[in-house]
């Protein structure tokens, strides 16, 4: 049951992370110019997207893991919610990272600041994922 318990940490270390973006470092970033507000989204980004990945994927692999240890249904239901955070992000997201990654901050303007605003948006769509995705994984831990 080990797997388990790790997996509702890593799913509430994915849900605080991206929650803490939304809340502290989106309007943070907001309070900035143009530019400097996206080269701070694109610095922050390229680190975040690899460590928030990281984080769906390993919960989501303990999730299942848990699931054939136990064969509760709720340990799956969880690794796969948690694990949409991947297509969510591909499928949704991407269209808007692609756009404020090829934009030089030199010549960021007020549609740039919108897209970073969208940007938000979207991105507390992972919030929820990694909220549900924890929340399911206590119930199945209880």
């Amino acid at each position: 049951m080990l797997s388990g318990y790790l997996a509702t940490v890593v799913a509430a270390l994915f849900a605080g992370a991206a929650i803490y973006v939304n809340v502290a470092e989106q309007p943070a970033r907001l309070a900035l110019s143009e530019g400097m507000m996206l080269l701070q989204w694109q610095q922050s980004y390229k680190r975040a997207a690899v460590m928030q990945a990281g984080l769906a994927l390993v919960g989501s692999l303990l999730g299942f893991l848990a699931f054939a240890s136990t064969g509760y249904w709720l340990w799956v239901l969880g690794g796969l919610v948690l694990l949409s955070a991947w297509p969510y992000t591909l499928i949704v997201i991407k269209p808007t990272n692609d756009t404020l990654n090829a934009t030089q901050p030199q010549t960021a303007n007020a549609d740039t600041r919108g897209l970073v605003e969208r940007w938000g948006r979207l991105h507390a769509g992972r919030s929820g994922i990694g909220i549900a995705a924890t929340l399911l994984y206590a119930l199945a831990a209880n």
